[in-house]
């Protein structure tokens, strides 16, 4: 007994100091939750991409390869948590269409939002097909339809360089030196060796920007590209494409600005809805399950503590949708003590004194809870896994929420019961153990 009470005091000096730490961290602003679009304000932008000329097989890659070149070149401007993901549209409505999904939070400005992305250049390496022949004095689509799908794309480049080439006597001309990582520098290797005497054509946005013979293989994964460039754009060049030359061309469809107002009215709004559910949550436990009610309040209370550290530590990225979910588990994070107290009292009514029947009552309610969080969990899992970003705040929070609430009830509950060190079964124990208007 001296154990469980030993245990008991740890699990509540650890909670208090949990709690105090997220306290303080708020009031300081030191350590601050992570808040979504919705809450922070900011800018939203989704981009269509265009896979016309990507392979199927390939489709899920570029998308991958887009993401990730996007994110990076986000980053670069110092946005603080930004969000960059894929998503497939229209599925139930016509012809499906890969999305970029992009979230900015603390930009309110839509045009300086899509000056973040930037029009990044898409680069494309491809092959003069057969038996063709360039084109002279062509439109830009003419030019294009006399080469093959592109070898290399922006998803191959590792880095790009400025630098100055020319012989004796001769004005050094800017170029720009292109790095291809691994995969890239195997097909470049490749498609030169198998390619000699022929064109290839190197693209930027679409435009021809030069259009050399393969006179021998290159290996070692660099390319040069000389165009005429005035060293400024040949600066400009080389900066853009270590930002990001995307491997698809990207359209942009939409924008939505998030004021910051209403995300500190949802905020507060969503804190006060907590309070008064933890409040009513408690209030009831109490009045109607008596001592466990109280226990279970405790332990609902190192739930909340437990769940907000996990949302910073993970961390969370906090919606509107994610408080909901939160609220939501507040009010689930007792189901399991009302079955477990449930199931003490029906053993106190068999005769059974207070610490068996604790014990009784955990060791058979136990299945149910098992499968009740089990189908929680599921249902959270597919939410996140097939929902859009919104969605997925929403189901993270409630999964974390069953993960926990099963902990703090099963572990929690059980040991401050037990820490009590009643053993009897007299009437007044059945009283405090009682439910409702029954003993």
């Amino acid at each position: 007994m001296a154990n469980k009470r030993f245990l008991a005091f740890i699990i509540f000096i650890l909670g208090a100091a949990l709690g105090w730490y997220i306290f303080n961290g708020q009031m300081a602003g030191s350590h601050p939750f992570k808040l979504g679009l919705d809450l922070s304000g900011g800018t939203q932008l989704v981009y269509r991409a265009d896979l016309s000329a990507i392979p199927d097989a390939d489709a899920s890659d570029s998308m991958e390869a887009l993401r990730d070149t996007i994110e990076r070149r986000v980053n670069l401007f110092g946005v603080a948590e930004p969000i960059v993901q894929t998503q497939k549209a229209g599925a139930f409505a016509g012809e499906p269409e890969e999305r970029l999904l992009i979230e900015l939070p603390g930009v309110t400005d839509t045009q300086r939002a899509i000056a973040l992305i930037g029009e990044t250049p898409v680069l494309e390496f491809r092959m003069l097909k057969e038996d063709a022949e360039i084109p002279e004095n062509a439109s830009t689509s003419t030019i294009a339809a006399a080469f093959e799908d592109a070898s290399i794309t922006g998803k191959h480049l590792e880095s790009a360089q400025l630098q100055f080439q020319g012989g004796p006597g001769m004005a050094n001309e800017p170029v720009v030196v292109l790095n291809f990582n691994t995969e890239g520098a195997e097909i470049f290797e490749r498609m030169t060796r198998e390619n000699v005497g022929r064109y290839f054509g190197i693209f930027l946005d679409g435009q021809p920007i030069s259009v050399p013979v393969i006179r021998e293989a290159i290996p070692g994964g660099t390319a040069v590209i000389s165009g005429g460039f005035a060293p400024d754009e040949a600066k400009g060049l080389a900066r853009n494409l270590n930002y990001g030359a995307l491997p698809v061309p990207i359209e942009l469809i939409s924008t939505q600005t998030v004021a910051g107002t209403l995300g500190e009215e949802a905020v507060r709004d969503g804190i006060f809805a907590g309070l008064v559910g933890v409040g009513a949550v408690a209030l009831f436990m109490l009045l109607w399950y008596r001592l466990p009610g109280l226990i279970a309040s405790l332990a609902l209370l190192v739930y909340i503590i437990v769940t907000l550290a996990l949302f910073q530590v993970i961390p969370v990225t906090l919606t509107a949708a994610g408080i909901a979910a939160f609220i939501l588990s507040i009010g689930m994070a007792v189901d399991a003590n009302v079955l477990i107290f449930e199931r003490m009292r029906e053993e106190l009514a068999s005769g059974k004194s207070t610490h068996d029947a604790i014990q009784e009552g955990f060791a058979r309610a136990w299945l149910s809870i098992r499968d009740s969080n089990i189908s929680s969990m599921i249902t959270a899992v597919i939410l996140f896994w097939f929902g859009t970003s919104l969605i997925k705040g929403f189901a993270l929070v409630f999964g974390l929420g069953v993960l926990v609430s099963m902990l703090t009830a099963i572990s929690v509950s059980r040991t401050f019961l037990l820490a009590l060190g009643m053993n009897a079964k007299g009437s007044f124990s059945k009283f405090l153990f009682g439910s409702g208007t029954r003993v």
